[in-house]
């Protein structure tokens, strides 16, 4: 029989002395995200987050979400960029909350990586902490986890989960959107986090693995085109996805705040199969996508992106946000005190379109 060899954790490829450097880099950032109801700090084997506050709510209804950045996290690792991912990570689940009215209050993140380096680490937690402090919920904790053999030592991925609460009376819902009522939009900073399995096939990054010369070659090259005037192709795609909680939160607590009949996060899928998702049964939406001389403006980078892959507008409609965010639906009447309230919370609002009687399906204008 074999002599049985000496194996430790370290030879199989797992750090655990990185690791706790790792925590110990990040510990700060974590506390700057903290809420008077955080309870301790991390390190313990769950998050602790007080509901006293839910007593003073009639109905509190709490709201969970969870999400990934996708494969933006490729782009990432071939640009060596790793500070704002984490926003996008934190974006992806508190805008999807904000959908019904509700206020982040914990986030929670796992990262998965192939080796554990504590400097590296901090980057990424970095932008999850600055994604919180964004969305004004705490980042009560999260997991590290060192995948040896499993992914490469430089590659890793992402989940986020948080949790919010909203008074179920002041809850947004699909079915008060009705016949004539209003869409109004919000900007977007640019593609966000979905649709980049295309971005990648159209830039041509797939197969080039992070840290060769094949990788530095494509980094020059993407930082090499400019897609608007001091914009490069590079920076516009890896432009963190806008959180907004803080406005939209100020909106509802506001004389406007009853006014908002629903609200759509524009993620994977783009207007075409998330806009229905704000409506009522028997109510269709009509965007009008040629609503520049009202506001809207498609960044430079989706239509560059579009243009190069050769996508018709319904295409590119239902893989982008096409510069729209977020969308917020309201009574015909009600759309001047809405807009002027969220010009004056510093917002750009402009009309995406209107509501019209159908089977709460999105249509467009231009094709009517």
């Amino acid at each position: 029989m074999a002599e049985n060899k000496h194996v430790t954790y370290e030879d199989a490829g797992v750090d655990t002395a990185e690791g706790g450097r790792a925590v110990d880099a990040i510990k700060q950032m974590v506390k700057e995200t903290n809420r008077p109801e955080v309870i301790g700090g991390i390190g313990g084997f769950g998050g602790l987050f007080s509901a006293a506050a839910l007593k003073d709510m009639e109905d509190p209804i709490l709201i969970s979400g969870t999400d990934g950045v996708g494969t933006k996290l490729v782009l990432a690792q071939i640009l060596d960029r790793h500070e704002t991912v984490g926003q996008d990570l934190v974006a992806m689940c508190v805008n999807d909350i904000l959908a019904s009215g509700a206020e982040p209050l914990f986030f929670l993140d796992y990262v998965a990586i192939g080796h554990i380096e504590a400097e590296h680490m901090a980057k990424i937690v970095k932008g999850v902490a600055d994604g919180c402090k964004l969305a004004g919920c705490a980042l009560v904790g999260g997991e590290m986890a060192e995948h040896p053999g499993v992914m490469r030592p430089d590659d890793y991925d992402m989940a986020g989960f948080t949790v919010g609460v909203v008074d179920r009376p002041k809850m947004l819902d699909p079915a008060n959107v009705r016949e004539g009522d209003v869409i109004i939009g919000l900007p977007s900073t640019g593609v966000h986090s979905n649709g980049y399995s295309l971005v990648r096939k159209v830039i041509g990054v797939d197969g080039i693995v992070p840290g060769t010369p094949e990788a530095a070659a494509k980094k020059a090259e993407l930082e090499g085109i400019e897609v608007a005037e001091g914009l490069s192709l590079a920076d516009a795609l890896l432009a963190p996805t806008r959180i907004y909680v803080k406005p939209i939160l100020e909106l509802l607590r506001g004389e406007a705040g009853s006014k908002i009949h629903a609200i759509a996060h524009i993620t994977g899928g783009g207007i075409t199969e998330n806009l229905n998702r704000a409506l009522a049964a028997n109510v269709d939406a009509v965007v009008d996508r040629n609503g520049a001389a009202m506001g809207w403006d498609v960044p430079p980078v989706i239509t560059y992106i579009s243009e190069q892959a050769g996508l018709t507008p319904n295409e590119a409609c239902k893989t982008f946000n096409m510069g729209v965010g977020l969308m917020l639906i309201v009574a015909a009447e009600d759309e001047a005190a809405v807009t002027e309230a969220l010009t004056a919370l510093g917002e750009k609002p402009f009309r995406v379109g209107t509501c019209v009687a159908g089977s709460g399906e999105v249509k467009y204008a231009d094709e009517q």
